[in-house]
């Protein structure tokens, strides 16, 4: 008698899930083999949008093999012109621009392995996202399709007329017929949609599957306004005499901040450094080792105060020992208790010299309830590149903590933080310290005057000073940023400094954790 047949070693396994970070060198090279000649994406893309929306990005997977993959992101797509392009639509390619509490799933690629195109992978890669559209109760699902042999027709048929006979089944076209044999029906038709996708001749044929699933909630609504109230401290350093009184003073701005019903509370830069006051060491760099023994005082006294007010706390910096190392670190408290830091990379002469400051490697994003911001510490917002990083990976908010002794050092740091506002059209935040610790070495003397900035065009505040306030004393200042209005310009704008950007000359290459 023959032995049982072993099934096992027929299968093949074809498995759709969705992407990892493992999967991005495997992507990046199926796409040269599915799109020979256009521009491919960049690792940070697919890290962009495995941070954003993970659940949007699917992959085929044969025998171990990754054979085809899609991507899409949650738009609302009444948001946008009529004549959107890819970029923008994508955000150039990073999908900083989804929105969670959006209406539509957008389609933003599909592609198979050329070996592969007779599986039905396209088919289980769309079967997928209708799946995800359903289990989010979306509205629909909407693509701008290729039309890639239109470029065999252009001679004698427009646009138009070619995209009619492959609806009539007179023409095939791979995208085109495919779409529509999936339940897309045509919404139009637009140009320059793909700088370049010559074989479209840059046309894209707008495509629209509607779920019936969907169920309307009434909780759902257009966004006119999103708007984030800040208020911002401007600490007076002065002599106190225990870490308890440090405590009421903090206390009492979160109060403030929270009364007015605050989303964020954000204080300055190694404000902790009032503590020195009555540490009776007139070494700074005894002092600075002495501060750090204050770190879980800071760090418990903060989170307290985050969830006990239900505000979000930029808590200034402060001064912490890592591995023998002294770090300034600036933290966030979110309101749920958690806490994020956010080390400053950049060092000032004068910290390494009276201090021995060690400076950090990672560039951080933030999540939180009013969107994603980043923290970039006085003399770090001096460095345009930062802001660059943050903004492409979907900061709407630059929380910079500073602390400077004189005019000059304190314009360089406001004049750099509307600048970053400007050319990444994105909203920043100063907050300095004032007054005098003349038993302090190093912190004797303070300037500053803390604002909120933003881009400089007709829907933003005049002038792009959202509010500030005044020199040298100690007060808050409290303004609403609004994210709406920020997502508006960004996409029609007097100017558009983030569409605008020449990436075919000039690039900024962030060599992660520091690497």
């Amino acid at each position: 008698m023959s032995e049982k047949l072993d099934l096992s070693k027929f299968e093949k396994k074809l498995i759709i899930r969705n992407i990892e970070e493992k999967d991005i060198d495997e992507l990046l090279k199926l796409q040269l083999k599915c799109f020979p000649g256009m521009t491919p994406w960049k690792r940070e893309h697919l890290e962009s949008h495995l941070e954003l929306f993970q659940e949007g990005q699917f992959c085929a997977e044969f025998e171990g093999k990754i054979i085809g993959s899609c991507s899409s992101l949650i738009i609302n797509f009444e948001e946008y012109d009529d004549r959107h392009t890819w970029d923008d639509i994508t955000e150039n390619g990073y999908i900083t621009n989804h929105d969670p509490d959006g209406y539509n799933l957008y389609g933003i690629e599909v592609m198979v392995h050329p070996k592969y195109r007779r599986m039905k992978i396209g088919h289980r890669l769309y079967q997928a996202r209708k799946n995800l559209a359903r289990r989010l109760n979306l509205k629909s699902i909407i693509i701008g399709g290729r039309i890639p042999n239109y470029y065999k027709h252009a001679n004698e048929l427009t646009p138009r007329e070619y995209v009619q006979q492959v609806t009539l089944h007179k023409i095939y076209d791979p995208v085109l017929s495919f779409q529509l044999l999936n339940g897309f029906t045509l919404m139009r038709i637009n140009p320059n949609y793909l700088s370049d996708d010559l074989a479209s001749f840059q046309y894209a044929t707008l495509m629209e599957w509607n779920n019936v699933d969907y169920q309307p909630n009434t909780k759902r609504y257009y966004k006119t306004s999103n708007p984030v109230r800040i208020c911002v401290v401007q600490y007076m350093m002065k002599q106190i005499n225990s870490f308890e009184e440090f405590a009421k003073q903090v206390e009492y701005y979160t109060d403030v901040a929270s009364d007015a019903g605050s989303d964020f509370a954000v204080f300055p830069e190694i404000f902790t450094t009032q503590l020195m006051s009555f540490l009776d060491e007139r070494s700074p760099s005894k002092a600075i080792q002495r501060l750090t023994e204050f770190t879980e005082e800071y760090i418990e006294l903060f989170t307290k105060l985050a969830v006990r007010y239900n505000v979000n706390i930029i808590g200034g910096s402060h001064v912490v020992e890592e591995e023998g190392r002294i770090y300034n670190i600036a933290y966030l408290f979110r309101r749920d208790g958690t806490i994020e830091k956010q080390y400053k990379l950049h060092i000032t002469p004068n910290e390494r010299k009276w201090w021995g400051i060690s400076r950090g490697d990672q560039v951080r994003v933030f999540d939180t309830d009013c969107g994603k911001i980043a923290i970039q510490i006085c003399y770090d917002i001096e460095f345009p590149e930062l802001a660059r990083i943050v903004t492409d990976r979907g900061a709407k908010i630059i929380f910079t903590p500073f602390c400077t002794e004189d005019r000059q050092g304190y314009l360089r740091v406001r004049y750099c933080a509307q600048a970053r506002a400007v050319e990444n059209q994105i909203y920043t935040v100063i907050a300095g310290t004032v007054g005098n610790l003349p038993q302090t070495e190093n912190m004797d003397i303070q300037y500053a005057q803390s604002a909120i900035f933003a881009p400089s065009d007709f829907e933003f505040a005049r002038d792009g000073i959202v509010g500030e306030c005044n020199p040298n004393i100690e007060m808050v200042i409290i303004g609403d940023v609004d994210l709406e209005i920020l997502r508006r310009q960004r996409q029609s704008g007097t100017v558009n400094q983030l569409k605008d950007r020449r990436k075919d000359i000039y690039t900024i290459n962030y060599k992660k954790n520091g690497q």
